[in-house]
């Protein structure tokens, strides 16, 4: 089995859809020997700021010295983003042969369940000394939830988002999200949870909260982030006001998960990170910003930073399932103008068309588009361009635009 061989078998099992459930990845594991009971991980659950928190929580781990293995999804680069060791990818052979391996096993799995098994397979056979585990979708019966004694759980922000699996309300998202608190295992959360999201949390366990109360914001513009937090300065280059959140809180996670980290080591963590589609600046002149806002939490993160510039075209494109109308009532009528696109590769997509029709509410200058290429020759130059509505949009049309901003 080569590279591509692989990728094609992971991608046919997405006919069995998502399954919620630990039966069949336990079942799986057990036979490959339970490699995820060799390895120490911090495991990290909520509706946005995961891939944020994880990737900043694997930079400082690094400069600490730490063998650090992040397992995120979804990708943006390529498929093999989803497994890291220290910053590189999984190589091409190795997933093909990991692939292999689990496939043999003969057992029927999700397309998630599956690259969950081959991720634990890695990190193992590598000799990671932690791994940083975002949970899928959920928490209580995603397929990273077979784990057993995580050095920490982490709650990011909550909202609503995939309300057709996990609930309805705030308090059933977060009842999914705790899932993962582990007895005897110290909880972090961030100090934006809504009261009652806060509740839910501290009825499982009583969580470690960043103090508002000792941060201090020095900057905050596109070129990243400097703030006071304890006393102590940090700075990220990654931009928007929520990436403090998600800073201040990485800080509470290293300072907590009983491996010895220092100030120095967090903060040229925090400092260094980088991560693709995550309001990332992809052209200076103009300034072209990518960002996977999906949800009505990701949108209003994004809407503070729309508010402080002017002339903004949004290039925009969403998949149905998602609370489209919200999004685009919180983005929209911060810009002059919209081009919306069709999200090609997921069949979830809502149309440009029917995209271009709600965006058309609140702005006078919409024009759907029949492609990528169609919405980046539209842009004018002049304005500041952002692009925004789903991962699946910034993973396909990042390359497209940085080369005709470049």
């Amino acid at each position: 089995m080569n590279y591509s061989d692989a990728l094609n078998y992971i991608h046919s099992l997405e006919v069995f859809g998502s399954r919620p459930g630990l039966t069949r990845i336990s079942e799986l594991l057990k036979v490959l020997g339970n490699p995820q009971n060799d390895i120490k991980f911090i495991h990290v659950a909520g509706t946005n700021g995961k891939g944020s928190v994880c990737t900043m929580t694997s930079y400082a781990l690094r400069s600490a010295g730490y063998k650090t293995g992040l397992y995120i999804s979804p990708y943006v680069t390529c498929f093999r983003e989803r497994i890291q060791i220290n910053g590189e990818y999984i190589e091409e052979e190795t997933l093909a042969r990991l692939t292999e391996k689990v496939k043999n096993t003969g057992i029927e799995v999700t397309e998630f369940e599956f690259i969950t098994a081959v991720a634990f397979l890695y990190y193992k056979e590598q000799n990671c000394d932690v791994v940083v585990l975002e949970a899928g979708l959920g928490g209580r019966l995603d397929a990273t939830n077979v784990i057993e004694n995580p050095l920490l759980s982490v709650i990011t922000g909550i909202d609503m988002d995939h309300t057709g699996v996990l609930g309805d309300t705030y308090e059933k998202i977060a009842h999914e999200k705790c899932g993962i608190i582990k007895n005897g295992c110290p909880v972090c959360t961030t100090y934006k949870q809504r009261p009652e999201v806060m509740k839910v949390i501290s009825g499982y366990k009583s969580p470690i909260v960043p103090d508002e109360a000792q941060l201090k914001v020095l900057d905050c513009n596109l070129s990243g982030n400097k703030f006071i937090y304890k006393g102590k300065e940090y700075s990220t280059t990654l931009i928007g006001e929520h990436q403090i959140e998600n800073a201040i809180l990485v800080i509470e996670v290293l300072e907590n998960c009983g491996l010895p980290v220092s100030y120095e080591q967090i903060k040229e963590g925090i400092a260094q990170t980088t991560f693709p589609a995550r309001l990332e600046r992809i052209s200076k002149t103009p300034t072209v910003l990518l960002d996977g806002a999906h949800n009505p939490h990701g949108a209003k993160a994004l809407e503070r930073v729309l508010a402080k510039l002017d002339n903004i075209t949004l290039i925009m494109g969403m998949m149905k399932d998602k609370d489209c109308e919200e999004v685009v009532k919180i983005l929209v009528p911060h810009c002059n103008r919209v081009l919306t696109v069709t999200v090609n590769e997921n069949p979830r997509t809502i149309s440009g068309g029917d995209l271009a029709v709600l965006a058309s509410r609140y702005c006078k200058d919409v024009t759907p588009c029949e492609s990528y290429d169609d919405a980046l020759k539209k842009v004018r130059g002049e304005e500041t361009i952002v692009i925004a509505g789903s991962l699946y949009l910034a993973s396909a049309i990042r390359p497209l635009a940085i080369e005709f901003y470049n």
